[in-house]
């Protein structure tokens, strides 16, 4: 079997996999896409960082492939759902950086506080400037943590060490799981208006981004310190400077940039402002890590079929993985789209196995659908070994029940959520082999894919409204690629999936809910 790794990787994880008889191992960092393009047939494992684009084009060329794994938790650059269909197996390393990236978030913080990049180089100058550089003590101020994940709580906890007040927003977390962790949880408004500090450490998702914006810079506490550890594009660079340069924000610390590396941000002209070139997994003992248990996965997947620590498989062998592919996406997916189409903290989740499904082995099935809430929340950190914790973590009580006496399908999923706002229930099946579709959302029929851009739109039924929808999509140069109406003709209500070839603008989707007998319009993303 052939391993190629075409990023820098520590050079014990190489050794590991050179090790394996059974392993041809080659080193190439230094190819351009098509070079990668034109080889990758050859190969049956990829190792990646963060480097190498495996996008569609090269999955698609990859004939041999089975193994995509990457030495770290990011993979904006792997097209997963391009990899699940080709039945690859998409790995990564979601341990290897929590805590690195939770102490970078610390000595930001200290920098931030104390100007020490500043007078080190003040210094270095020849100058003598102590009263330039007047800090401030972090002894008993109030840390704000958006996002009260695995780094977020790692960083809460160092906090406290230091004798800070920790608060806590996280909308996916109910409020006595973040109590019990000797947290105050707090709303967003709240935690803007209190915090002495503010830290994001959530995804990159559609909610999240530009979640630290004008708006909410207008509501901060004057004198706030704001650190980006996370991802690029959670805080808007533009709206900070302006902040920082009207006296609101007394100053900030950044790893990551919305555009990398940052050329012509804004930020970078101000002296009030401490930045790092994304190094918060940068440490030799994280690249270690991370190289050591990379070599470690493919290793075991290629010679025993072991999965782990897979985002689009759960932790099986690799037989059973080949028979229920098509049904752990679609339970994936039924889990999105209840996420996506939800408000509030998960507090329950009912699935339902009708038919033939339910002879088989449910348990990585509802991995699977635990993974498909959890990943609109948390983002590509989400595995199929940690969404049961994870779920546990928010404290998400999960009920499973089987039925063997199919319905009007031979085989059917049945998901329904609870929120402390909301209750929603999603239905779907396999048609053939292996297409996934989304059979029923509440009282409405349909037969809708659950596949790239889709807009979810509830309408009166009336004449006109389903071709005022088009021409509004249409005057904006969305095309519309597949259209699935339902009905519930005793409330004369309508639900619209549409396909679109691009995303829908969020200006464009409140044009279309402003259209007569129009009531609910949803984006959803996969």
């Amino acid at each position: 079997m052939k391993v190629l790794v075409s990023d820098n990787l520590s050079d014990s994880g190489i050794e590991k996999l050179q090790a394996v008889p059974e392993f041809e191992v080659e080193v190439n960092t230094s190819l351009t896409h098509e070079e990668l393009r034109q080889i990758i047939k050859e190969y049956d494992a990829l190792v990646i960082r963060s480097a190498t684009k495996a996008t569609a084009d090269i999955i698609e060329a990859a004939d041999r492939l089975k193994v995509i794994a990457r030495a770290g938790i990011g993979l904006d650059n792997v097209d997963i759902p391009a990899a699940s269909k080709r039945g690859i197996v998409v790995m990564n390393t979601p341990e290897g950086n929590v805590i690195t990236t939770a102490e970078h978030t610390i000595a930001m913080m200290f920098a931030a506080s104390r100007k020490i990049p500043q007078a080190t180089a003040s210094l270095k100058a020849g100058k003598w400037e102590k009263k330039l550089f007047r800090g401030k003590e972090l002894f008993n101020k109030v840390l704000g943590i958006i996002g009260i994940g695995r780094i977020g709580r790692v960083v809460a906890d160092r906090a406290k060490g230091l004798k800070m007040n920790v608060i806590a927003y996280d909308p996916y977390i109910n409020a006595d799981v973040i109590d019990k962790m000797g947290i105050e949880a707090v709303t967003f408004e709240e935690l803007l208006r209190r915090a002495d500090y503010i830290t994001v450490h959530t995804p990159i998702t559609q909610e999240t981004r530009d979640l630290i914006n004008a708006e909410a810079l207008q509501k901060v506490k004057k004198g706030v310190i704001i650190l980006n550890c996370a991802r690029g594009g959670i805080v808007n660079e533009v709206a900070l400077a302006e902040a920082i340069r009207s006296g609101v924000v007394a100053g900030a610390a950044l790893d990551v940039f919305t555009k990398e590396p940052p050329v012509g941000n804004p930020l970078l002209e101000l002296d009030q402002v401490v930045v790092t070139p994304h190094l918060g997994a940068s440490t030799a003992e994280a690249q270690e890590n991370v190289a050591v248990a990379v070599a470690d996965q493919v290793i075991d997947y290629l010679i025993n079929g072991t999965i782990r620590n897979a985002v689009n498989a759960p932790a099986i062998d690799g037989e059973l993985w080949a028979t229920m592919s098509p049904y752990l996406h679609l339970a994936e997916r039924l889990g999105s789209v209840l996420t996506q189409i939800t408000r509030g903290a998960i507090q329950e989740v009912a699935i339902d196995y009708v038919g033939e499904v339910s002879t088989m082995e449910t348990g990585p099935l509802t991995i699977s659908i635990l993974k498909g809430l959890l990943t609109p929340i948390l983002g590509p950190d989400v595995n199929f070994v940690n969404a049961p914790i994870l779920a546990k973590d928010r404290n998400i009580k999960v009920i499973e029940s089987k039925r063997k006496e199919a319905e009007d399908f031979t085989n059917l999923v049945v998901v329904q959520m609870k929120t402390p706002q909301q209750q929603n229930l999603v239905a779907g099946t396999i048609f053939g082999k292996k297409d996934v579709r989304l059979v029923r959302i509440n009282d409405f029929r349909t037969e809708a894919p659950m596949e790239g851009h889709l807009l979810l739109i509830y309408n009166i039924d009336t004449p006109g409204t389903i071709g005022a929808i088009g021409t509004c999509l249409g005057q904006h140069h969305i095309n519309i690629s597949m259209m699935d109406v339902g009905q519930v003709l005793e409330r004369g209500e309508n639900i619209i999936f549409l396909k679109t070839d691009t995303p829908v603008p969020d200006e464009v989707a409140q044009k279309l809910l402003a259209l007569d007998n129009v009531n609910v319009v949803q984006a959803l993303e996969f």
